[in-house]
């Protein structure tokens, strides 16, 4: 088996970088520019802020990566209720999933 940074393992990150991609898509791309880069920016900062707090020891700083992960998410939350995709309720329902195991995270 080929070696995987940490974050590469999470099912949190995939889950976040299945966000991260639909958030680039034409569901969000018809709202307004500053809220459409608004939800893109925190879902990538959710991506981002696991990869970087997986890549610390377990402590203080990845517990704050994680929480910096699980506000982003909320971002992401309301961004959603302001521009209503389609995808709204399924999407919310997923960014609560990540929220949930994030929070469960960072209480490691």
């Amino acid at each position: 088996m080929e070696w995987q940074f940490d974050h590469e393992q999470l099912r949190v990150y995939g889950m976040a970088v299945d966000f991260a991609h639909w958030s680039q898509g034409a569901a969000v791309g018809q709202a307004r520019s500053h809220i459409r880069d608004q939800v893109r920016r925190a879902a990538e900062s959710v991506v981002l802020n696991i990869a970087e707090g997986s890549g610390h020891p377990i402590g203080n700083a990845r517990r704050n990566h994680y929480r910096m992960a699980k506000a982003s998410a909320a971002e992401c939350c309301a961004c959603l209720d302001i521009i209503r995709p389609k995808a709204k309720e399924e999407r919310q329902q997923q960014l609560r999933h990540i929220g949930g195991m994030l929070h469960k995270m960072a209480q490691r």
